[in-house]
């Protein structure tokens, strides 16, 4: 076994270009260490966020949790399941070439990670941050003059709850009192975020979608439906119009903020996760209550919403946020979960560039803000073939690079090594 390299693939990557640790097979929270699991799921969230880097055996580069670990630059390395067996005591994980040296050569050590590509901030428009808890908001923010371009944050309900250690069917079920105490832990959260926040910065949270395989993990004693093919399931914009629960809980959440925030509170902006057209914009945007001072934008992120796009301006969404994870997926009916699909999972395909293009041009037609997601290696190419959105979108690791300046050529004589 000593010496033994199995080979990978990465799905998200990091600031090393080489990582050491010992393996966490517990599921449990261990700070620092090289994470092994067969799948990312919801219930991993805590050993996921305090992990090093990630080994699993299944699953694409825009899953939920692979995407947590993008936004918080935790690499994520797929093997073959068999191999996981194999990962015990120390490995050291190649972020280059996708390998793991099992009980490798203790004078290993990291390398430095490659450059930033050509993309600069100026690229990046008015951007959008992709978050999962109020330090990535500090961590941007610490990127210099370039952080200013960075107008708004954006973070996903059920994110925040797994933070929080929030079990929101459990508390939607369970009466009044449980909805409101939701509410009202959602709101805290969402203070603290807002107290992190630059002058002309606001918060976006994407209102709960949380699927029902992501729910069973996280449920103790509400009944979760069990659904073929949960992606195509009971969520989002659907699963919202159907629960009063939810809709009492986020005024509960608003009437919070505006408690502890007062005239700040406005910097939190509420959008519509999974959505097909503007009828359900419309439906759900009555069915919540909302005062009319509170704006509400769309996720375009199903080729119905794509196609619906000026109406659903028209509907009146605040903004549109263009979800390319998920338009390949159903554009080339590709899991993007499914490692053995991922050939086929293309973010550049010509057809899924054609949808992102009639959002944007859409949105410019109706005078709504478009904010597009990339990940990092398809900047470029996004920049090159689409037509300029109002903003980018990306994970707050991948964000960093671009946004941190350039350090200076060194001139003259080069430092010594203990400088």
């Amino acid at each position: 076994m000593d010496g033994r390299r199995i080979q990978g693939y990465l799905l998200t990557g990091g600031s090393q270009a080489t990582l050491r640790g010992t393996c966490n097979r517990t599921g449990y929270p261990q700070e620092g260490s090289i994470l092994i699991a067969p799948n990312l799921e919801a219930g991993l969230y805590d050993a996921i966020v305090t992990a090093g880097a990630v080994v699993c055996g299944g699953g694409g580069q825009t899953g939920h949790m692979q995407s947590l670990c993008r936004g918080r630059g935790i690499p994520v390395l797929r093997v073959d399941e068999a191999d996981l067996a194999a990962l015990v005591g120390e490995v050291t994980l190649d972020l280059e070439d996708g390998s793991i040296l099992v009980h490798p050569d203790p004078a290993a050590g990291p390398d430095p990670a490659p450059g930033v590509g050509s993309p600069t901030a100026e690229h990046l428009g008015a951007a959008c941050a992709v978050i999962a808890d109020f330090q990535d908001i500090r961590t941007v923010n610490s990127c210099g003059p370039n952080a200013k371009r960075v107008e708004s944050f954006f973070i996903r309900e059920e994110f925040l709850c797994l933070a929080a250690g929030l079990s929101p069917f459990d508390a939607l079920d369970g009466g009044p009192a449980e909805v409101a105490r939701y509410g009202q832990a959602v709101a805290e959260r969402l203070g603290a975020f807002v107290e992190e926040l630059l002058p002309d910065q606001r918060l976006v949270l994407r209102l709960l979608d949380l699927r029902s395989d992501h729910a069973a993990s996280v449920t103790e004693q509400s009944a979760v439906a069990v659904e073929p093919n949960p992606e195509l399931g009971l969520h989002g914009a659907r699963w919202l119009l159907g629960s009063t629960p939810y809709r009492d809980a986020l005024h509960t959440v608003l009437d919070t903020l505006r408690a502890r925030l007062g005239d700040r509170a406005a910097r939190v902006h509420l959008s519509v996760p999974f959505l097909n057209d503007a009828d359900e914009y419309a439906q759900l945007r009555a069915h919540l209550e909302l005062p009319a001072d509170v704006p509400l934008s769309a996720f375009i992120e199903t080729p119905a919403a794509v196609h619906a796009t000026p109406q659903i301006c028209a509907a009146g969404a605040s903004e549109l946020f263009v979800g390319v994870k998920d338009l390949v997926q159903f554009y080339l009916a590709a899991d993007r979960g499914n490692h053995l699909v991922a050939d086929s999972y293309q973010t550049r395909h010509p057809a899924v560039l054609d949808g992102v293009r009639r959002v944007v041009e859409a949105g410019q037609a109706a005078g709504t803000p478009v904010r597009v997601f990339s990940l990092g290696t398809d900047l470029t190419h996004y920049l090159d073939r689409l037509p300029t959105p109002d903003g980018y979108m990306m994970c707050t690791a991948e964000l960093v690079e671009v946004l941190r300046p350039e350090e200076p050529a060194p001139s003259g004589p080069p430092c010594c090594a203990g400088h």
